[in-house]
């Protein structure tokens, strides 16, 4: 007779405590005293000879019990593991929204700190706030129940976005800080207004954004307060690239690193050379023309459709990468190609699109500013620090910020996606771009901005590209 493990403990406990000899000696049913006569035993063990002998009927009375026992035992684990993981659910989604609002946060306070319309002080109370902030959405960390699903990232990823984002702040800032309280103290030079061609009413204090101490001056600063650190001169190379290793200054290694882990994270591999370069040109597109004053020109009622916005992105994403190719074959000033193309706002944009941005209606100056700021610090990046630094720059922010956009690894499973949902979809109301379901695939995957902008707004229209 077959006894399944569940039932061990069961018929463990109904064992006599001192068995009797008609027990050992197969007599009578250790379990109900009742001679066996013409039944068989069932040995329970040590072995098939020797040890307690029990009937039948018995054994499967007890495992019939232990049958019993165990499905209640695990109805009673389901519904608790049920509602251990409706109350995580309910848990995590408040935390990942409080996470989502301090980046948000952090995101806003380096955004204020770059562009310098409040003072100082007034950057270091945000900052202050951020922290405390910060400090509130962290400090009690969440441990998932054991029913939790084990392949659920999003915690661990919204705390690693977060960090980033908290990163970017305190730079932001204490780069602020640290330049307004140099500006504080610069004496007026009126006589230097002429030479900057200074508008009517101005303080005679020309304020700096930007000092090049050189890579010695630190060692040198920290000796006058008694830090002597031992520390050796960059090599001297050959070559632009020489050039840029000389002014990259001593901490290039230690930021390459940062990135190259943050790409790691979200499976870029930074020693692919053509991956890199795709990436960097998705993260330039997305800091210097799709993020910020693009977003209210995009909300108002002649701004761009969401067909048009992906069409020109993809457009745009072409020209950055041949532009960042360049930028390493001549020099960073072949940026300024991409940077013409994107801050025109005459130009029609892609896909077939008559929209052009003086059209909108809306001022288009922050926009234009915008643009040639952050071309000019991927510029400067490349100049100073080196063509890599400046690419894994613009990789990395693009691997947070837009990980499954056209150009980056993660495109190919957003088309597989998108092809599942459109063939579920009823199309018979869809340009004939959509009709043939291999040929729009093909297009997703190569170029999406050829198929139109009246495909790409339907698509978007029904949420099938996500």
């Amino acid at each position: 007779m077959h006894i399944p493990a569940y039932a061990h403990a069961t018929i463990r406990a109904a064992l006599p405590a001192i068995p009797t000899s008609r027990h050992v000696g197969r007599l009578d049913c250790c379990l109900c005293d009742e001679p066996f006569d013409d039944r068989l035993p069932v040995p329970l063990g040590p072995t098939e000879t020797s040890g307690l002998f029990a009937c039948r009927p018995c054994l499967r009375r007890l495992v019939a019990r232990a049958r019993r026992s165990r499905d209640a035992a695990l109805a009673q684990d389901a519904e608790r593991a049920q509602s251990e993981s409706a109350a995580w659910t309910r848990v995590l989604a408040r935390h990942l929204a409080g996470l989502k609002g301090v980046r948000t946060a952090a995101e806003a306070v380096a955004r204020l700190a770059e562009e310098e319309k409040l003072e100082p002080r007034r950057i270091a109370w945000l900052l202050v706030s951020l922290e405390s902030a910060y400090a509130w959405a962290t400090n009690d960390a969440l441990e998932p129940p054991p029913s939790a699903n084990p392949e659920d990232t999003s915690l661990k990823d919204a705390d690693f976005r977060l960090a980033l984002e908290m990163i970017s702040a305190r730079e932001a800032v204490a780069e602020r800080l640290a330049y307004g309280l140099i500006n504080e103290g610069i004496p007026a030079e009126p006589e230097l207004c002429k030479e900057f061609e200074c508008p009517e009413g101005c303080s005679d204090r020309h304020h700096s954004s930007h000092i090049d101490c050189g890579p010695d001056a630190i060692f040198e600063d920290l000796a006058e307060h008694g830090v002597v650190i031992d520390h050796q001169d960059p090599p001297v190379a050959h070559g632009a690239a020489g050039a840029a290793q000389e002014t990259a200054g001593p901490d290039i290694a230690e930021m390459t690193d940062q990135l190259v882990a943050v790409l790691e994270y979200f499976g870029v591999d930074a020693n692919d050379t053509e991956l890199l370069v795709s990436a960097a040109a998705v993260g330039l597109v997305a800091d210097a023309w799709r993020d910020g004053p693009l977003d209210a020109i995009h909300a108002v009622d002649r701004g761009p459709s969401d067909g048009e916005m992906f069409a020109q992105s993809v457009d745009l994403y072409r020209r950055a990468r041949v532009a960042l190719i360049a930028a390493e074959e001549h020099d960073p000033e072949a940026l300024l190609a991409f940077q013409a193309v994107a801050s025109d706002v005459d130009l029609p944009w892609a896909g077939g699109s008559c929209f052009t941005l003086r059209n909108s209606g809306e001022p288009t100056d922050e926009f234009v500013q915008q643009l040639d700021d952050r071309v000019w610090y991927t510029s400067e990046t490349i100049r100073k620090r080196g063509w890599r630094a400046g690419v894994l720059h613009r990789a990395a922010s693009a691997a947070v910020k837009a990980p499954a956009s056209f150009g980056m690894p993660g495109w190919p499973a957003t088309v597989a996606s998108a092809i599942e949902r459109l063939a579920a979809l009823d199309r018979s109301d869809a340009p004939e771009a959509l009709a043939d379901l291999t040929a729009v695939e093909d297009a997703l995957r190569e170029a999406p901005d050829r198929m139109g902008v009246d495909a790409l707004d339907w698509l978007c229209t029904r949420g099938v590209l996500g």
